[in-house]
């Protein structure tokens, strides 16, 4: 199948040739047609499947086929994005697959001064890119109306919630009318986001892509058992024994991540952070330093890393282990991507290792345990033989024996 196969427009289909696309992905063969429709979507689908052209092209043809009322532009269609980083990446491709049709696209996230913004949209708009505090900052300003909405879509929708975006999502709806076609991605399908879907969408089709398994490649996972106080010594030796040269570190909070920079850097690691409390500046330099080999290690918090979309990470590391076990499914994700293999690596210290169990029994599988390392630490409990044994066979996947430690863990972390 080939785009022209969707009943594309001349215009995008001549600007998806000059990008190279000849073949659409699953994701963009299941979807583009629903959207062409008008139906509401659902997409289940991870980053790197094309899903961005999926809502993209048809909502670029659907407002080709329906020019606006009048000469001052506003929104016609919104798509929403939890980071900086994805709204300005969905606004290139949007300028990109727009090329040679009249469509106008403009952007708006925090972080910078919203002048700019400002301008661009009193210049008229049909597609807006936004991340939810800057735009709702805007209507607030009477900048612009969402008045003029026929298609509204929220983009990791998944994400979003994790943020704590709920309450911004539910004042956009409320400014956006009844009478419009609401598309929603996400990673993942949670109670929360089948929520969000029943409460805005109505009788959605939902379509489901997995990247595809040549496009994935394979991911080698494995966790070190490590006092605390290990870590930095640990994650400094294996860096240097796999001679890295693009790889990401995942902490838990912004704070760890500024400091764990500076130590690699004092150690002669060239590294970054990269989280929300840095200017979209800083964020953009640090990714572009990465991307040209300046640094070759980005330490960053997960909602930063969301918006990362770098094909030639070689390794990622869980600096510290994620409280929620998808994460850790996010966070290797970075990793294995456009046909390459990958490895991901977590540094796991004594409290962690409940957290271990869970990300064990998410992926119903057993994770390699490397115990031939300098600052080895023994776990503690004693795994049986039999389950020793099947520590390298998903297929016969049975849950590890808790820490004995389980009930302190649990009462700490309350």
């Amino acid at each position: 199948m080939t785009f022209k196969d969707l009943g594309l427009d001349v215009q995008l289909l001549r600007a998806l040739e000059s990008e190279g696309y000849t073949h659409p992905t699953p994701i963009q063969q299941q979807a583009i047609p629903i959207v062409l429709q008008g139906q509401d979507l659902i997409g289940c689908a991870q980053t790197g499947t094309g899903k961005t052209a999926a809502f993209l092209l048809p909502i670029i043809q659907q407002l080709l086929e329906r020019p606006p009322a009048n000469d001052r532009r506003q929104p016609r269609a919104l798509v929403l994005a939890p980071t900086r980083e994805l709204a300005i990446q969905i606004d290139e491709n949007m300028r990109a697959y727009s090329r040679f049709a009249k469509v106008q696209g403009a952007v708006v996230f925090g972080g910078v001064s919203a002048s700019k913004q400002i301008s661009q949209l009193r210049r008229g708009v049909d597609v807006l890119v936004a991340t939810p505090g800057r735009l709702l900052d805007l209507l607030n300003q009477r900048i612009l109306t969402l008045d003029h909405v026929e298609i509204m879509v929220l983009d990791e929708a998944d994400r979003m919630l994790d943020m704590g975006f709920i309450q911004d999502i539910n004042r956009i709806f409320l400014r956006i009318p009844d009478q419009r076609q609401t598309l929603l991605f996400s990673a993942t399908m949670s109670p929360e986001v089948r929520k969000l879907a029943g409460k805005y969408m109505r009788d959605p089709q939902q379509v489901t892509a997995r990247l595809e398994q040549e496009k994935q490649g394979t991911i080698e996972e494995s966790f070190y058992f490590v006092e605390k106080q290990d870590k930095i010594g640990l994650l400094r030796h294996l860096i240097h024994e796999h001679n890295i040269r693009k790889g990401i570190v995942f902490t838990r909070t912004k704070y760890g991540a500024d400091k764990l920079a500076k130590i690699l850097s004092r150690a002669n690691i060239p590294a970054d952070a990269i989280h929300g409390n840095k200017s979209q500046s800083q964020r953009q330099r640090a990714l572009e330093n990465f991307r040209n080999g300046r640094i070759h290690i980005l330490v960053a918090s997960d909602i930063a890393a969301r918006g990362i979309d770098i094909d030639d990470i070689t390794h990622v590391f869980n600096y510290e282990i994620p409280e929620q076990a998808e994460t850790y499914v996010h966070r290797i994700g970075r990793t294995g991507r456009a046909g390459s293999n990958g490895i991901a690596i977590s540094l796991c210290a004594n409290e962690e290792r409940d957290l271990f169990y869970s990300i064990e029994q998410l992926l119903h599988k057993r994770i390699r345990i490397v115990e031939d390392h300098p600052f080895v630490t023994q776990p503690n409990y004693e795994p049986k033989a039999a389950d020793a044994s099947r520590r390298s066979s998903p297929g016969n996947y049975s849950p590890r024996p808790q820490s004995r430690n389980r009930r302190n863990f649990q009462t700490n972390r309350r």
